[in-house]
C-alpha cells in the first residue's frame, strides 16, 4: 500500500475547498498543523490567529461560537487536550458550543518530535467530557470524508489526526457515517480486531498472517470512539466470541477501555487491549517506538494468538 498524505493534510486542504462553499471560520495556534497557514489569505476575516496562546485560543473560539459561527480550533493535540484542558471542558463542552477541534500529531507516531508532543492522552481526556464526540480517521481518504461530515455536524467535535503520511486502506468509494463503525475484512469468525486511527493499517497485516496460520480475523474500523457503535461491539462479542482492541494512544481510558466497558456489563468476553502501555512516549524511530510497545504486526499477531486460548 502506497502511503499518500498525512491524516491531518488531508483534512486540513479539505476543508479549503469546503470553505468556498460553507461559513465557518478557523482558529489556531501553531498555523503548520494542518495545512490552513493560507486560510486567511483565502478566505479574509475568517481566521484568527493567536500563537502559542492554546487557553485563549480555546476561550475565544467558544465565544465566536456563540454568536452563531461555525468554528474550528487547530493546534498540536497535546496543547488542545491538556494546556487547555479546563477551557475545552467549560467553555466549549459545558456550554454546548458548534466548535470543532483538530488535534493533530497524535501517538506515537510523532517520532522525532519527543515525549512532549506525542499526544497519547488525549482519548482518554475528551473521552471524559459530556457533550463531546471524538473522530479519528485511518487515512487520508477517511480523512476527507470525515472533513465534509464535520460541517455539517454541530456540537463540540475532536477530530484525531495524525502526522506523517500512511498507506491508504480504503478506496475513493468510502464513506464515512458518524457513529457507525466499518467491517473493513472479515477472514473469519474466530475473534475480532477494533481499531482506531493509523494503525488499521497494521491490523490488516496482522490478520493476514493469522488467515496464513488458520486463524480467521474479523477487522472493525471503529472510526467514531464517542459515542461507540455499542452495536459492532455485540455483535463482535457474539458472533467471534473474543475481542482485541488496538489503538496508537494509552490504554488508559481510551478505544479499549471504551469497548471493554460496553462488553463488560452487555456482552463479556475475552479481551486483549493493545496499544500504548503505561508510560510516555520517546524521542526515534515511530516503528522501533512501536515495536517497543507491542503494536507492531508481529505483536499484535501474537497477542492475538494468546487470546484465542482465552476463549
Amino acid at each position: 500500500m502506497a502511503k499518500t498524505l498525512a491524516t491531518r493534510m488531508a483534512f486540513g486542504k479539505e476543508l479549503l475547498k469546503l470553505a468556498e462553499t460553507h461559513d465557518f471560520v478557523v482558529c489556531s495556534a501553531d498555523t503548520k498543523t494542518c495545512g490552513l497557514e493560507h486560510f486567511g489569505e483565502l478566505f479574509p476575516g475568517r481566521e484568527f490567529t493567536f500563537g502559542i496562546a492554546e487557553q485563549n485560543l480555546t476561550a475565544t473560539s467558544a465565544g465566536l461560537a456563540s454568536c452563531g459561527n461555525k468554528v474550528y480550533l487547530a493546534t498540536f493535540a497535546v496543547f488542545a487536550s491538556m494546556r487547555a484542558c479546563e477551557q475545552v471542558r467549560t467553555f466549549i463542552c459545558h456550554t454546548n458550543q458548534n466548535v470543532t477541534i483538530i488535534g493533530t500529531h497524535t501517538g506515537l507516531q510523532v517520532g522525532g518530535d519527543g515525549a512532549t508532543h506525542a499526544a497519547i492522552e488525549d482519548v482518554s481526556i475528551m473521552r471524559a467530557f459530556p457533550n463531546m464526540t471524538i473522530w479519528q480517521p485511518a487515512d487520508a481518504i477517511s480523512a476527507r470524508e470525515m472533513a465534509k461530515a464535520s460541517v455539517e455536524f454541530n456540537g463540540p467535535l475532536y477530530v484525531r489526526l495524525h502526522r506523517n503520511p500512511v498507506p491508504d486502506v480504503y478506496g475513493e468509494d468510502y464513506r464515512f457515517v458518524p457513529g457507525k463503525a466499518t467491517l473493513v475484512k472479515e477472514y473469519g469468525r474466530d475473534l475480532t480486531i477494533i481499531s482506531s486511527g493509523i494503525l488499521l493499517a497494521k491490523a490488516l497485516k496482522a490478520a493476514e498472517a493469522l488467515k496464513e496460520q488458520g486463524v480467521g480475523v474479523r477487522i472493525v474500523d471503529m472510526s467514531t470512539i464517542k459515542p461507540l457503535d455499542t452495536e459492532a461491539v455485540e455483535t463482535a462479542a457474539r458472533e467471534t466470541g473474543a475481542i482485541l482492541t488496538l489503538e496508537d494512544a494509552t490504554v488508559k481510558g481510551g478505544l479499549g477501555s471504551a469497548v471493554a466497558e460496553y462488553a463488560v456489563g452487555h456482552c463479556p468476553v475475552p479481551m486483549e487491549l493493545v496499544g500504548i502501555p503505561d508510560r510516555f512516549g520517546e524521542s526515534g524511530d515511530p516503528e522501533l517506538i512501536y515495536r517497543d510497545c507491542g503494536m507492531d504486526e508481529e505483536s499484535v499477531a501474537r497477542r492475538a494468538l494468546e487470546l484465542l486460548k482465552r476463549k
